[in-house]
């Protein structure tokens, strides 16, 4: 386990979308966080309380966060800097880059020499098999995207916390660097290699014969060239019985690849329908998320019932108006 409490990195980032381990910690583990660092040109806050690398530690934060996400996940001379500058205020580092901390010889031995740790949370167990797509006994759900970083991590997690919240047993599985760092443990699935995805998934949630279900947080998307790979993998091990569509109404372009349009939901989510069917025949749409974060609640509730009415399948925002109906469809 990485100890907490954290200081959670902003630095100078100017990519909302790319803070988003960050701000996800500061979401769902916002009591394991004591402050945020960020530089004067960094238009982000996180709402905690601005710290220096001191006066984190000052503060009892045990651990740096790198929270950030970039294209190809390469740290930076900056990065690498104030990772240093943790270190040598007494702080332990944790990053979900795909760039490893222990690889950068600076870091790993200041680590050493301080009695510090390194945690990359992007290592995939060494225990990976390859996936046979056999069925097995449990209720699974996977979300899916029209693209990457849309939602479906908040909606798998507000699926779990609202079946719990009907008695129902409920397991969050993450798949993504801000999932792991949330549920302290997963698979960082766009880490495994290509042969051991299905398998990876197939592990993460296992059978399970006591009626309750497993809510695995989905990856990429199926129509983003650069990630459909990890997106395939994840829906073959998922095997899931259900799958719910997140999307971002407000976004234009695929992430990283501007100019590439959006599916639409509807044709989006009939081809992830496809594809699971593979291992799950029986697969079926529950639900529509959408992340209206951008729009008014206005303009956010007549998005969701428009794309209602247009799938006919319940569409909400998980953060704004809660989960119940996506709930009622999968216990239906």
């Amino acid at each position: 386990m990485i100890p907490a409490p954290y200081l959670l990195y902003l630095g100078h980032s100017t990519d909302a979308v790319g803070i988003k381990t960050s701000r996800g910690l500061a979401v769902f583990r916002r009591d394991a966080c004591v402050g945020e660092f960020r530089y004067d040109d960094c238009p982000f806050t996180l709402d905690l309380p601005r710290m220096s690398m001191a006066e984190g530690a000052a503060a009892g934060a045990r651990t740096l966060v790198l929270g950030i996400a970039n294209s190809g996940g390469k740290m930076g001379d900056d990065l690498i800097a104030d990772a240093v500058a943790a270190l040598e205020v007494g702080m332990n580092v944790a990053a979900g880059l795909h760039q490893r901390l222990r690889d950068v010889p600076q870091l790993a031995l200041l680590a050493e020499q301080r009695g510090l740790q390194l945690f990359d949370v992007r290592d995939p167990p060494a225990d990976l098999v390859v996936g046979n797509g056999y069925a097995r006994a449990g209720h699974r759900l996977l979300t899916v995207g029209t693209d990457c970083s849309v939602g479906k991590m908040y909606t798998t997690l507000a699926l779990t916390t609202a079946l719990r919240a009907r008695g129902v047993a409920a397991d969050f599985r993450a798949t993504g660097q801000t999932g792991i760092l949330i549920a302290g443990g997963g698979v960082p699935v766009d880490a495994v290699v290509a042969d051991f995805i299905s398998g990876a998934i197939e592990q993460l949630a296992p059978a399970r014969n006591d009626d309750g279900w497993d809510l695995i947080e989905g990856q990429g998307s199926l129509f983003h060239p650069s990630f459909a790979g990890v997106s395939t993998g994840l829906l073959h091990g998922a095997q899931a019985e259900a799958i719910v569509m997140c999307h971002d109404p407000m976004r234009t372009d695929m992430r990283g690849i501007p100019g590439r349009a959006l599916p639409g939901i509807e044709e989006c989510l009939a081809m992830n329908l496809q594809v699971a069917r593979l291992t799950s025949p029986a697969v079926r749409a529950v639900g529509v998320c959408l992340n209206t974060s951008a729009m008014t609640p206005e303009a956010a509730r007549a998005q969701c019932d428009d794309t209602a009415a247009q799938l006919g399948l319940p569409c909400t925002d998980p953060m704004r108006f809660g989960v119940e109906s996506v709930i009622d469809r999968l216990l239906a």
